[in-house]
């Protein structure tokens, strides 16, 4: 079954380090995905995510523009970020495994997300939604994002991990010749 994501209802957030004693959060404003769910065999879905790196939003409009400068993610030349699973492996029935590429800048590692299926809801116009939360910690460094600044006192004045929360909302797709079965699982939900 094929699921996109309603970004209005949806977040890509992220946290990292700023001179080793605060934390700084932000989020991408501008993303899109789809997910295609096997219910009776997790194993044998799949995710794909694209991220538009110049809605990075901080709340600090200097930082936003350094961050899209080549100092960091170089938005001119690497406009977005990807996620393609390669593997879904359940650990129980709510939670996830979800191993996959994420590509920065052109350079692609895998990641693993733990992921938890939050549940399933009908909308007020009988769409059908389903939201999931997502979580993983990422060394930027692996993905050429190296800039940074030795701190007088010791240490750097960006930590190299970065905590990253998704929380989806995604729709459920239904081709029209399948309407009918849908309204009526829908009014089941």
């Amino acid at each position: 079954m094929n699921w996109t994501i309603d970004a209005a209802h949806s977040a890509v957030e992220f946290s990292v380090k700023h001179m080793m004693i605060a934390t700084v959060r932000g989020r991408f404003d501008r993303f899109s995905g789809t997910l295609n769910l096997n219910e009776e065999h997790p194993e044998q879905s799949y995710v794909e995510g694209v991220v538009e790196v110049a809605s990075i939003n901080t709340h600090d409009a200097q930082r936003d523009a350094h961050l899209r400068s080549p100092d960091f993610f170089d938005v001119e030349k690497y406009p977005v970020m990807a996620f393609r699973s390669t593997r879904i492996e359940p650990v129980d029935e709510d939670h996830f495994e979800v191993v996959g590429d994420l590509t920065i800048k052109d350079v692609t590692r895998q990641v693993v997300f733990n992921v938890t299926n939050e549940g399933l809801s009908k909308d007020p116009w009988g769409n059908v939604r389903r939201g999931f939360s997502a979580e993983t910690v990422l060394n930027r460094k692996d993905f050429g994002l190296n800039w940074n600044v030795a701190l007088e006192a010791g240490g750097w004045l960006v930590g190299d991990k970065v905590k990253v929360a998704i929380e989806v909302e995604a729709i459920r797709q239904v081709a029209p010749a399948d309407q009918k079965q849908a309204e009526a699982e829908a009014s089941a939900v």
